[in-house]
């Protein structure tokens, strides 16, 4: 079964977790694309964050899942201490997990938490700050809207 995420709904959800995630005083934000491209430009503005950068992962064709997942890109923290990383949901929680065990594992000076608009209680990764508990395939409206 498939539910559609209307714009309405991401705008207050997102409104909803850029207050949670205050409470990290993030510095920086990673976003993992392309699903948390949106989120993430959204989400610093609310933030009042300049710094955006982004890593993308390939793990899905349409809604067909690959082997395993493949990881593009590199980020620059500079002497930033908190980053919060950022996607659309955690479904099976493998990207959120090879992410943060990559960032975790190449940059030790720096805390990472992350924060997604929905959760599979499914997912090998709970993030730290989530809004909507997802049962469905979750159908964006950047999926939808512009085709």
């Amino acid at each position: 079964m498939k539910q559609y995420y209307s714009y309405e709904a991401f705008r207050d959800d997102t409104k909803k977790l850029i207050h949670k995630s205050k409470v990290f005083k993030p510095e920086s934000i990673v976003a993992i694309a392309r699903g948390g491209l949106t989120l993430a430009h959204c989400m610093a503005e609310g933030l009042n964050l300049r710094e955006v950068q982004s890593i993308r992962t390939e793990l899905y064709d349409k809604e067909t899942k690959r082997e395993e997942i493949t990881l593009f890109g590199s980020c620059d923290f500079g002497n930033k201490t908190r980053v919060l990383v950022v996607d659309d949901i955690a479904d099976s929680g493998e990207t959120l997990q090879v992410v943060m065990s990559y960032l975790q594992s190449n940059f030790e000076n720096v805390e990472f938490q992350s924060a997604t608009l929905f959760y599979k209680k499914s997912s090998l990764y709970e993030p730290h700050f989530w809004i909507n508990e997802a049962n469905n395939w979750i159908e964006f409206f950047w999926e939808k809207d512009f085709l």
